[in-house]
């Protein structure tokens, strides 16, 4: 009784701090309206961004400081419960600025992002540094097996205390300060990285001038180019953006060779032209400091630091992986190559296949070998009915249902975005999810998801929300917009990171959806993608935008049979990324500089990498890496993840098929809800009831005979 009065006095104690100390500031107070509150972005001012995160900032460390000083022994109710409790104002502040910072970034929020970013960093180590807050996480860590706790209160004290250890907390003081230094100067360096790569998309682009340089783009490409001149003040022209939403379609449908090398070129040299936005020397100096820090908590390199709490543990493990698919992936290329030479050379194109060719003559091959033109799949797939698919696979397997809101039901931050409701099947409100699909000056590239706020339920229950964002290039009002297949893929591929978030059922936040190791968060959502080419969801999702009539059955035949198709280009492309990325972090050293292009070049030369392709992030523009500790040394995490992906579904395949409801609820239960409250590798376990098997993933590429 005694140790539940005091956690209640504490709690007590912290809300009455938080509510002193807070001022009247609707990025920080809790979130009011329906839906268990939302984000308050009617009321956001972007110039008070900074104000609000370093108010909420002082708040959090009062709260930490009355949870450090507690008289009371410490224990995990006032000690642990009371961590989770504390820093909502600053959660709610960092979630609006983070999404201003990803989809709005405008000159003010960019100059806030300057300013803060080492203040975040500088409080993120004083809490890991405060000795009288760690020594009481410690006690508690080491009773943790004789305190009469669950098994998630079990893992959420293994995780707090062993953060904190990774952070530094052991540290002697003059360490710390070493650290303390290294956090600011990153933060300010990844700041540096993002905003020079977010200028190279957003101010370098290609402008089209006449119907010749449009020669060979479908309607969907040229409507796009059209719009996105116009929208930049070139009516009557064409605009090739600097994003691959824009550039790829380009390179796969453009008959113009020489505007493919320009687009191509311009698009590969992004963060790389020796210029004001260049990221060489930046990338010189985090890796530098990457090593000095690593080696200060104890680390002989930053991969060796990164990988000892992700599933694969060693950066040897990881690379043994890598490795073991890289050879088998190159022979694969090196056979397409020959095929689009050969079609190159029968059309009398007298060249020979460069990186700017590939994508366009891998399609040639495509028609000839499969007679599947990626145009006749286009009509089929439309951005909004693919939608309404997503949401079919999340209520057939997880009982999800989603329900659109009306236009102002809640504030949204622009207004390209929609929200809907989800529900369970008992009409519970599950959550919100968030659609933002559209590019935009100021959004960075590429397709995520983002957790507003996480599933919890220890002071009450507290439901999530959850974004999907894309990059689709919009189209005229009114007409449906189409998509590849490629982006379809990549549209349920981040569905599953929201129906990961969505699923959660746990107690606490830290250990809520998507906070788990990052070489297991990919696996869900790189599962969900089998789900788009199921007869269920194509014949039902895939109608025509015109005639409204369903993909042909021989078109889905023909989809079937090239599942395997260019798999070479599309392995090597990502494996040379994530190859680079962890040498990198296993050759930097604290005491030089690296040259970051001579040593992408240098590698990738060691490695034989075929010379018509080039890594799928090149280091001057690889945000996965380093715009923030995010996937550093980590970026082999997509294949890590495959090989759980390929080999679950082959858990479907092998019983009644991509729908079979026990495997769908062993997979929720063991995986999709359980958030980070158990071991991911037993977790998968208890999913497969084995441990994942490298097999499925060379079935899946087409490179089992390897």
């Amino acid at each position: 009784m005694r140790k539940v009065l005091l956690a209640i006095m504490t709690s007590t104690l912290l809300s009455t701090i938080a509510a002193a100390a807070a001022p009247a500031d609707p990025l920080l107070a809790p979130w009011s309206g329906p839906y268990g509150g939302v984000p308050p972005f009617d009321k956001v001012r972007t110039d008070g961004l900074g104000l609000a995160l370093e108010s909420a900032m002082k708040t959090h460390l009062t709260e930490l400081d009355a949870i450090a000083r507690d008289p009371a022994a410490p224990d995990f109710q006032n000690t642990i419960a009371a961590l989770e409790r504390s820093g909502r104002a600053l959660d709610r502040a960092a979630t609006i600025y983070g999404i201003y910072s990803a989809t709005m970034s405008d000159a003010t929020v960019q100059k806030v992002e300057r300013d803060i970013e080492p203040k975040l960093a500088a409080h993120r180590d004083r809490i890991t540094q405060n000795t009288k807050l760690f020594a009481r996480i410690a006690k508690v860590y080491e009773a943790r097996d004789k305190s009469g706790l669950n098994d998630e209160q079990r893992r959420l004290v293994w995780l707090t205390y062993t953060n904190f250890v990774r952070s530094g907390a052991q540290l002697d003081a003059a360490s710390k300060k070493k650290l303390a230094d290294i956090n600011q100067q990153l933060a300010g360096l990844y700041t540096r990285f993002n905003q020079n790569l977010l200028a190279d998309e957003g101010e370098r682009y290609t402008l089209l001038e006449t119907e010749a340089d449009l020669a060979g783009l479908p309607e969907s490409v040229r409507t796009g180019a059209a719009a996105g001149a116009e929208g930049r003040g070139f009516r009557g022209k064409w605009l090739i953006a600097n994003t691959r939403s824009s550039v790829e379609p380009f390179l796969t449908y453009s008959t113009r060779r020489d505007l493919r090398e320009k687009i191509w070129r311009t698009f590969v040299d992004r963060g790389d032209n020796g210029d004001a936005h260049d990221n060489n020397a930046i990338i010189a100096e985090i890796l530098q400091l990457r090593s000095r820090r690593a080696k200060l908590l104890g680390f002989p390199t930053h991969a060796h630091w990164r990988l000892q709490d992700s599933m694969a543990r060693t950066p040897e493990r990881a690379t043994e992986l890598m490795e073991a698919v890289w050879k088998p992936a190159v022979a694969r290329v090196h056979e397409e190559v020959a095929d689009m030479q050969a079609i190159a050379d029968k059309e009398g194109a007298g060249i020979r296949i460069e990186p700017w060719d590939y994508r366009h003559y891998a399609e040639k091959v495509r028609v000839a070998k499969y007679a599947l033109d990626n145009n006749e799949l286009k009509p089929y797939l439309q951005l909004e009915k693919l939608r309404e698919g997503m949401f079919y696979v999340a209520g057939e397997l997880f009982g999800l249902r989603f329900e659109a809101l009306p236009p102002g039901t809640v504030p949204v931050y622009h207004p390209d975005v929609r929200v809907w409701k989800v529900t369970d099947t008992a009409g519970k409100l599950v959550g919100l999810w968030y659609f933002d699909p559209y590019a935009r000056v100021g959004k960075q590239s590429g397709a995520w998801m983002n957790a507003y706020r996480n599933q919890e339920r220890f002071d009450g229950e507290i439901t999530t929300i959850v974004s999907n964002n894309a990059n689709f290039v919009k189209g005229k009002p009114g007409e449906p917009l189409l998509i590849s297949w490629d982006d379809a893929t990549t549209l349920f591929h981040e569905f599953g990171h929201a129906l990961h978030g969505l699923s959660s059922n746990v107690t606490y936040p830290t250990v809520s959806g998507t906070n788990v190791p990052r070489d297991y968060v990919e696996f869900p959502s790189q599962l969900l993608e089998h789900w788009l080419s199921t007869p269920e969801v194509l014949d039902r999702y895939a109608v025509h935008y015109q005639t409204g009539k369903p993909i042909p059955r021989e078109l889905i035949a023909k989809v079937e049979r090239a599942k395997t198709f260019n798999q070479g280009f599309a392995t090597v492309e990502y494996l040379a990324s994530a190859l680079v990325d962890m040498k990198l972090h296993l050759a930097a050293r604290d005491d030089a500089r690296l040259d970051p292009d001579a040593f992408e070049r240098d590698t990738l030369a060691a490695l034989g990498m075929p010379r018509e392709i080039v890594m799928r992030h090149r280091t001057p523009q690889f945000g996965h890496i380093f715009s923030s500790d995010g996937y550093s040394a980590g970026y082999y995490s997509y294949l890590w993840a495959d090989t759980l992906t390929a080999d679950a579904w082959e858990a479907f395949t092998s019983a009644k098929g991509p729908w079979d409801r026990d495997v769908a609820r062993r997979l929720k239960d063991n995986v999709f809800s359980i958030g980070n409250t158990r071991d991911p590798a037993d977790a998968y376990r208890s999913f497969r009831t084995r441990d994942p098997e490298i097999g499925a993933l060379m079935r899946k590429r087409g490179f089992s005979d390897r």
